[in-house]
């Protein structure tokens, strides 16, 4: 046996989200990203969709009840050491899902999705509610773009102060880091990250081209990934969004819509399991 200088015990870490059969998004992109971080990836399926880089065709949430079984059964045999949650669908899903959170008390990142890219709802107005009510105060970190943001904080979100206001809002709501991301602003990409009055700006150069299919759940899922590897809040986002923002510039050209992320692009900011810390 050749032996690759890994342990053989890593850490696992856990999505809850939408089902993407084109790849681009929900838990097929969140498993490739655990993936290049050297991270087991384990999923658990709460909306199916009928989907492609066109759009979305089709969504079928799965049963509120067997969602919670599914993490039951993954908590009894592989706890997650952080997870993360993408398109949970209803009122009634969100809240199994912040049932099981508080009991496992697992680190856990709040994508907060309400529509696809091409704007089809994945979410019902109630299941919104119960995500603000319900899972903001049992997550560690949420990471809204600038129309989540907006529909949390309950205010337009078009700049960078607005970002920052509505972080400082959406902290009020339970969460102890805010990250709202801020890709669909003019110049360079910033998003802004909030806790404890501290505000926190992470910059990229933007890449040109059109929107990208799964951008935001690439990113919550690397920063899980690194929370599982024990990196701090703050370190996780700052290797995450060097990772996206590579994924993106080496996006292939797939599908006649938005291009799907390359989530196979470099991870040299993964490198926990060999050097132990992660280029920052």
């Amino acid at each position: 046996m050749v032996d690759c200088g890994l342990p053989r015990e890593r850490p696992a870490a856990l999505t809850v989200a939408g089902s993407d059969p084109s790849g681009g998004a929900g838990l097929q992109a969140d498993l490739k990203t655990f993936h290049q971080f050297g991270v087991y990836g384990m999923a658990v399926p709460a909306v199916l969709t009928s989907q492609n880089t066109l759009g979305v065709e089709a969504v079928f949430p799965v049963e509120p009840a067997f969602v919670r079984s599914q993490l039951d059964c993954i908590q009894r045999d592989i706890p997650p050491r952080a997870a993360k949650t993408g398109a949970l669908g209803s009122a009634e899903t969100v809240c199994e899902v912040a049932s099981w959170a508080r009991n496992a008390s697992v680190p856990l990142v709040v994508d907060p999705v309400i529509s696809s890219t091409s704007g089809q709802p994945l979410s019902s107005e109630d299941g919104l509610e119960a995500l603000v009510r319900s899972l903001l105060p049992q997550c560690l970190m949420v990471t809204p773009n600038l129309h989540e943001a907006g529909e949390i904080a309950g205010m337009t979100v078009q700049s960078l102060e607005d970002m920052r206001r509505a972080a400082v809002r959406i902290a009020d709501l339970g969460p102890e880091w805010v990250l709202v991301t801020g890709g669909h602003l003019s110049g360079d990409a910033v998003d802004v990250l909030w806790s404890d009055g501290q505000l926190r700006l992470f910059r990229e150069a933007r890449v040109a081209g059109p929107s990208h299919h799964g951008t935001g759940c690439a990113y919550s899922a690397a920063i899980a990934a690194l929370l599982s590897l024990g990196r701090t809040p703050p370190e996780a986002v700052r290797a995450a969004k060097k990772y996206v923002t590579e994924a993106i510039r080496r996006a292939p050209e797939l599908g006649r819509g938005n291009h799907p992320v390359d989530h196979h692009a470099p991870a040299k900011w993964s490198g926990m399991l060999r050097s132990g810390r992660p280029d920052l």
